[in-house]
Order: C-alpha cells, then structure tokens, then sequence
C-alpha cells in the first residue's frame, strides 16, 4: 500500500518532539549494559526509543553502521565496544534527533577516551554515503517499522549491499501477530509510534532472505507482548542475519527485553 505523504510528515514531528521532552509510549523496556551507559548523559537516556539491544552483537574492531540512531544512544554503546580502532556511523533522517545527539558528543569523546562516531542525515532506505562492502554489522533499534511499505526491499537491499561478505545485520524491532489491516496502516499516530507499520513476523524474517541474508535467526523475542491492538499482538524481536558465510559468527539468543 502506498502511504500517503503525510505518514512521514507525523514520523518526523512525532520524533521531533521526542527529542526535546520524553515520550514514553515510544519505548519498549530494554536493559543495557550500565558500565557502557555511564558516560551518557541522561538526557540521551531518557530520550532513547528502541525496543531491543542490538549492540549486545558488535565486535571489538569493527565498522558499525546504526540505520535511524536517533539521539545516538546506540552509536555511543557501539563506541565503546569496537574501541579505537573501530568505526561507528550514525544515519537518521530528523534533524532534531541529529542535533540531540552530536549535541554531547565531545563530552562523551572526552569520557570514552576516543572519537571515532559521525553522523549522517539520510533516510535509511538510501544509504548512498555508505560504499558498498565497507560494514561489518549493520544495527537497528526500532525504526525499520517506520519506513513506508514501498520502500522496504529497497531497505533491505541497501543493507545487504553496504555489508562486507561475512557482515551481518543485527535488528530490534516491533513485529505483529498477523498482518496490519489498512485501517490501521492508514492512521499516521499508530504509524509513528511504532504500531501500524510493524512488520508481520515471518515476513521481517522473510525479508532478510528475499533480500540474500543467509542464516536468519530470531536472537531474542519479547514472550509477552508489548501492546494489543484490536487483538494483534505487537512485540519486540532481535533478527541476526548473515551476508555470505557466517564462519566465526557470534550468535547470541538471550531475551532482550
């Protein structure tokens, strides 16, 4: 179904918003690692929307790409994992979540003791400034959902495109019991807060192989469901999947929320 052109319009004021007061029923309760949240400052917190921890999957070393990183909660995390000699980039599409996050970030540079995050403003459907084969993990915390249906094997493509072979995506996001009717589809508030755009689940998965990922897995999946809508269970879901061979690949399936 082609969204109409005010979806997008309600996503960007909607997060906009976010950005400068706490919207609560943007977030799915996730637990972090608190050693790696010390060097945030609150306001980063607490203005944090994802439903799942996808940095729990980076490596020490490598060149992560985080699609939508809003306030840039995930992009700090990933940070501090890859360490100095790796490389976090950073891609959003709300010039206000943007500025939220590059507003601190020379004082968490100074906490963690290097620089080596930028972010970009883009849609993630279209990660033209990303080269091909440059990423070893792609993350994402609760923004595919978000992204008009048209667009979506795009999506997919992109990020199967800019991963290096062996990369690997690691992606939280809100899944629904069955497919969305229309009606819902159609209003842009439950788009927006991460509800009517949700995928149906074995199509999140499916997408990941229709777009070449090999090696699909759910890692984590919420038990009980994070709301009902006219009785669609809507619930958090981490999927790991592989570009190519997934030799050495460090697979993790613990409940991530």
């Amino acid at each position: 179904m082609e969204l109409p052109l005010h979806v997008e319009a309600a996503v960007l004021g909607r997060y906009s918003a976010a950005s400068k007061a706490v919207e609560p029923a943007l977030c799915c309760p996730v637990s972090y690692d608190r050693k790696l949240l010390e060097v945030l400052p609150d306001e980063l917190i607490e203005r944090d929307y994802g439903c799942g921890d996808p940095s729990r999957f980076v490596r020490e070393g490598e060149t992560v790409l985080d699609l939508g990183s809003g306030g840039g909660k995930i992009c700090y995390i990933a940070s501090q994992i890859v360490g100095p000699q790796g490389r976090v980039i950073g891609i959003d599409m709300n010039e206000d979540m943007l500025a939220l996050a590059r507003k601190h970030q020379r004082a968490i540079v100074g906490r963690i003791g290097w620089d080596n995050v930028t972010f970009h403003r883009g849609r993630i459907q279209d990660l033209s400034m990303i080269a091909t084969g440059s990423i070893d993990v792609v993350l994402s915390n609760c923004v595919l959902n978000l992204v008009n249906e048209a667009d979506r094997e795009q999506l997919f493509r992109e990020v199967f495109r800019v991963l290096r072979s062996g990369g690997r995506a690691a992606i939280s996001d809100i899944v629904s019991s069955r497919p969305v009717p229309a009606e819902l589809k159609a209003d842009p508030t439950l788009w927006s807060g991460c509800i009517s755009g949700a995928f149906e689940e074995q199509a999140f998965l499916h997408a990941f192989s229709a777009a070449g990922f090999s090696h699909v897995q759910l890692a984590a999946r919420q038990e009980e469901p994070w709301t009902v809508v006219e009785g669609i269970e809507f619930r958090s879901v981490t999927v790991q999947a592989m570009k190519g061979d997934a030799s050495g690949s460090c697979c993790n399936s613990e409940p991530c929320c």
